[in-house]
């Protein structure tokens, strides 16, 4: 007798593979559908880094996590970045940067990640994507240590797959404003 004439061959094949596809299907929507982005189960201070900013305005841009951390960095004498990392990871950055009074919101974006083809308002003092964005501050917003300079605002995000081109104008103008109120426009008092 022939292997092959003792063997039956059994058509449950096309059945099965249906039942795992299906299974496999339904697995991957309800991964896919889950109840939507990660909690933000962390709560943002009402002052990043001492500039006081509405907390909403910062934990809209802001991926979901469960703590919130901030760091201040000045990586050089113009500049001083705060950074918020949401578990660990960092996910904004909001920076004050002294440039040259010949510079322009646009020309400062160009130094800067996720501003190409920005939306640039009429008053020309701010250009922005849903990633990031640059605001120039008021022209009295002057220190002798910076003279000849403008102060600008730069707000990161980082990969954190947020693109939200409202959020980030909100907190621009919002953080920029706040900064125009600090110390960081105003020369220290006499004896201080």
């Amino acid at each position: 007798m022939s292997v092959r004439g003792s063997f039956r061959r059994h058509r449950c094949t096309g059945p099965a593979v249906a039942l795992s596809a299906a299974l496999a299907l339904a697995a991957a929507l309800s991964a896919c559908s889950g109840d939507g982005p990660p909690e933000k189960a962390y709560t943002v201070p009402g002052s990043s880094c001492g500039i006081a900013v509405e907390p909403a305005l910062v934990k809209a841009v802001l991926p979901g996590g469960d703590s919130l951390t901030s760091a201040t960095q000045k990586p050089n004498g113009g500049t001083v970045r705060c950074n918020l990392s949401v578990d660990g990871k960092e996910a904004l950055s909001l920076a004050q940067a002294w440039w040259g009074d010949r510079d322009s919101a646009t020309g400062v974006a160009q130094a800067y990640a996720h501003t190409d083809n920005g939306t640039l308002p009429e008053d020309e003092r701010f250009v922005y994507t849903g990633r990031a964005g640059v605001g120039q501050t008021v022209s009295s917003c002057e220190v002798s240590e910076h003279p000849e300079q403008d102060l600008y605002i730069v707000v990161e995000t980082r990969d954190t797959g947020i693109d939200d081109p409202e959020a980030i104008e909100k907190l621009l103008t919002a953080y920029t404003k706040a900064v125009e109120g600090s110390a960081a426009c105003r020369e220290p008092a006499a004896g201080s």
